[in-house]
């Protein structure tokens, strides 16, 4: 298939620039694959929707202040750096920009107590960078460094507390699982109440979700791997739900990536960690996963391509016009889907 067959328009207005002013109040567009039906709800909805004996699995990556801007020591010239993923120590994996003025071995002065050093290229087009500080990093890195927004974020006025979920605890991711934003305590509570389930797995957002696709045909877009872990505690509440019935929900696309890197053929879900870089396409047969909450994800890119995998890329790109339609809001402080 080409990266074409993914497209569409998307009025400029519709992409979401702060969040819902209450988490739970944002709109809930619910698919049907049974009968391909389409309903318009909100997200407080969702516990309408989920049974006793499902359930519900989410990521608790938290994000990090990942966005640093480093002035040249010689020079004075000024370089963005955007921390990608934990390489072994002060080593990290980061976008540099721009890139072509990056030099090996060169330092940048972040702030009084960061210096960041610049090493070899990376097989992501990244760079190899060390960090130099005295003092505690994540409070260093809490002073010096920005929430990363995606670039159609334009208006930087949210709390940073939005752009994380409430169930956020282990940093190290670059993007927020967004999927995940809508959700509240009393949302789970009502769930708990119904004897839904509630697992968590870990992915680091990184490259790999956010990377544009500009192969030509999706065949060629090689996935960069991200983090993941899945403790035997959730495995174990996973296989027990689909050994009775119940049904796996993914909170967002890397929840679905990350269950479908640890599922064997027979559905079994395997604890464990690694690095994943799978990538789902239509003609995907899942393994773990019956159903995904979700945003409005960009014209051509992978995480429109998941959801095509599920619902069908006819489907998917119908719903995407009847949202358009509705004025759904889209992108990451947009409103949310339920694929069922």
């Amino acid at each position: 298939m080409k990266t074409s067959d993914f497209y569409y328009e998307l009025p400029k207005e519709l992409i979401a620039q702060t969040p819902s002013a209450v988490r739970s109040e944002s709109r809930l567009m619910v698919y049907s694959r049974a009968d391909h039906t389409i309903e318009h709800r909100v997200f407080r909805d969702i516990v309408d929707y989920i049974e006793a004996g499902d359930v519900i699995v989410r990521n608790t990556t938290r994000v990090i202040p990942a966005r640093l801007f480093g002035r040249r020591e010689d020079t004075g010239g000024v370089m963005e750096f955007l921390l990608l993923r934990r390489i072994e120590g002060d080593r990290w994996e980061a976008l540099v920009r721009p890139g072509r003025r990056a030099r090996d071995d060169v330092d940048y002065i972040v702030s009084d107590e960061l210096k960041i050093r610049i090493g070899e290229k990376t097989p992501s087009d990244g760079r190899v960078i060390t960090l130099i500080y005295n003092g505690i990093f994540e409070e260093i890195l809490d002073r010096a460094g920005e929430m990363p927004l995606p670039p159609y974020i334009t208006e930087r006025t949210a709390p940073n507390e939005r752009y994380q979920t409430v169930y956020a605890l282990q940093n190290g991711s670059a993007a927020a699982p967004t999927a995940g934003l809508h959700f509240t305590e009393e949302i789970f509570e009502k769930l708990r109440q119904k004897g839904v389930a509630v697992a968590d797995v870990l992915l680091h957002v990184g490259l790999g979700t956010f990377r544009p696709v500009s192969a030509e045909n999706i065949e060629e877009h090689h996935m960069h791997t991200e983090h993941y872990e899945v403790s035997q505690a959730a495995a174990d509440v996973i296989n027990a739900a689909r050994k009775s019935g119940g049904r796996i929900i993914a909170v967002g696309t890397t929840s679905l990536r990350t269950l479908e890197s640890v599922t064997d053929d027979a559905g079994m879900v395997h604890a464990g960690s690694g690095e994943t870089g799978i990538f789902i396409t239509p003609g995907y047969r899942f393994k773990a996963v019956d159903a995904l909450i979700t945003n409005f994800h960009l014209p051509e890119s992978t995480l429109l391509m998941l959801v095509s995998a599920l619902m069908g890329r006819e489907e998917a790109l119908r719903a995407y016009d009847v949202a358009i339609k509705e004025k759904y809001r889209f992108f990451s402080f947009g409103d949310a889907m339920f694929i069922r």
